[in-house]
């Protein structure tokens, strides 16, 4: 049984084989050394057997384009976080000046009190 195939992967067969060994319990990292490929290939192998979704990973460009996505969110969150901070200031201002009017002395909207 060949361990590659022509274009250097290695044969389905072969990691049919490395999957099988896996199910049967034998130890990863030992079977690992023998086989000479990593863990994680062994476990990707056995994912891919079982039909798992294995999650590539992302190229250079997604993660720039992710990058600059991330960049933009945060900038909006800078944004949103300055206004909501100038609302609550103006808010603030306007409760204190209806508390000052109304403990000056002012005159309170409705019925007139003397007579």
């Amino acid at each position: 049984m060949g361990r590659k195939s022509q274009c250097g992967r290695f044969t389905k067969a072969y990691r049919f084989m490395a999957v099988e060994r896996m199910k049967r319990g034998e130890d990863v990292s030992a079977l690992s050394r023998e086989l000479g490929v990593s863990r994680q290939t062994l476990y990707t192998w056995r994912d891919q057997a079982e039909g798992a979704e294995v999650t590539p990973k992302p190229n250079v460009s997604q993660e720039a384009e992710l990058r600059q996505q991330i960049a933009r969110l945060k900038r909006l969150l800078a944004e949103k976080t300055l206004e909501v901070d100038f609302f609550k200031g103006a808010f603030e201002k306007v409760e204190a000046r209806r508390r000052n009017s109304s403990d000056s002395g002012g005159t309170a909207s409705g019925s007139t009190s003397a007579k």
